[in-house]
């Protein structure tokens, strides 16, 4: 895969070169423990390296002598769920430190804050376990499902920010009151941006590649806290200069943005949660299945549906009716090795072949 470095430029290009490092230092650490996982869940190695079996199971893609692609990206879900939360509690204890010694009101509601947006790891991370665990007879399809259900929880946390932002900047407004010890105000708020943004970057980074709605709705969720902490700053220099009222009128803009967050996130969730599939998710996976194979007459079906961050496909073809029972099941066993081979993120597909029917240009 490219590194996304080479399209940006600017900042995003610096961003992207700052999490290579981090992922670089770590990544040996996060190869190791894919490999230990796997090879206690086959209880013995492959050494004959040879390719993706051509039938399918429920649940998991299967490879010989490399990382299940399904529990390496449920690995790095995981591994970008743990360190952002040591972000976000490094961030709270720079917090607490300045909040001890400044007394601030403010800096404690936004400590607050940041330490609630931290346990928002917490059902991420355990969704991200439950996906490495394997199917059972009553849940045949795995259950990467819970991460979907744990992105829930985060708008839910979100919608939950917004109201209370909005409730305080509210009483702001009819109950003045005034701000103390500006300074340390200041830098609790630059931590808390700078903490918040690093830790968004990372997650929306992750979370895109890992293709979990849920990490990335998370890493939204990070971004407007980073907001909530700039708006602390932008605040604190308003009253520096005299306006009183500046306080409460960045709570109400960060209420705004908040819910835009809420709105963009319920929408991902909840179209995972309905079966519903990028457009050009299913575009790609219909070129493969039109492209990979030879013997093919015609694709009549291509379907998708993601489970977490992996994809199951379903995909009917026509054949040609003189086609025997072992050359369409070669056919299927070649395609399924192909479709896994390029398209990372797919867990599953089931492929069915019926008789094309002929046509009378036929």
């Amino acid at each position: 895969m490219a590194n996304p470095a080479s399209q940006l430029s600017g900042s995003d290009a610096l961003d992207s070169a700052l999490e290579d490092a981090i992922e670089d230092a770590i990544a040996s650490v996060t190869l190791s423990d894919a490999l230990a996982d796997q090879a206690h869940s086959h209880g013995h190695h492959h050494h004959n390296g040879h390719h993706h079996h051509g039938h399918s199971h429920h649940g998991h893609g299967h490879t010989h002598g490399a990382v299940d692609p399904e529990i390496a990206a449920s690995d790095r879900g995981l591994w970008a769920v743990k360190w952002s939360f040591v972000g976000l509690v490094i961030t709270a204890i720079a917090q607490a430190v300045v909040f001890a010694l400044s007394g601030s009101v403010a800096l404690m509601a936004d400590l607050i804050h940041n330490v609630g947006d931290a346990m928002t790891s917490v059902p991420l991370g355990v969704a991200f376990v439950l996906a490495r665990a394997r199917s059972s007879p009553r849940f045949a399809y795995g259950y990467g499902r819970a991460e979907d259900l744990a992105g829930v929880a985060i708008v839910g946390v979100i919608f939950l920010s917004a109201l209370i932002t909005g409730y305080e900047s509210i009483e702001r407004l009819r109950h003045p009151q005034p701000l103390e010890h500006l300074g340390a105000l200041a830098a609790a708020a630059v931590i808390g941006f700078v903490g918040n943004e690093v830790v968004a970057l990372f997650r929306l980074r992750v979370g895109r590649e890992i293709n979990s709605a849920a990490l990335v709705a998370d890493g939204l969720h990070a971004r407007a806290d980073g907001l909530v902490s700039l708006a602390v700053l932008v605040s604190a220099l308003g009253v520096g200069l005299g306006y009183a009222w500046a306080d409460p009128v960045m709570g109400l803009v960060i209420t705004l943005v908040l819910l835009r967050v809420v709105w963009q996130s319920t929408q991902t969730v909840f179209t995972r949660l309905l079966d519903g599939v990028e457009p050009e998710v299913l575009d790609r996976l219909r070129h493969e299945v039109e492209h990979g194979v030879a013997g093919v007459a015609s694709v009549e079906q291509v379907k998708g549906r993601w489970l977490g961050h992996r994809l199951h496909g379903e995909v009917i073809l026509g054949v040609e009716a003189s086609l025997s029972v072992a050359a369409g099941a070669a056919i299927a066993n070649q395609l399924k090795a192909h479709l896994h081979q390029q398209l990372p993120y797919l867990a599953q597909v089931t492929i069915q072949l019926q008789p094309r029917q002929p046509t009378t240009l036929d």
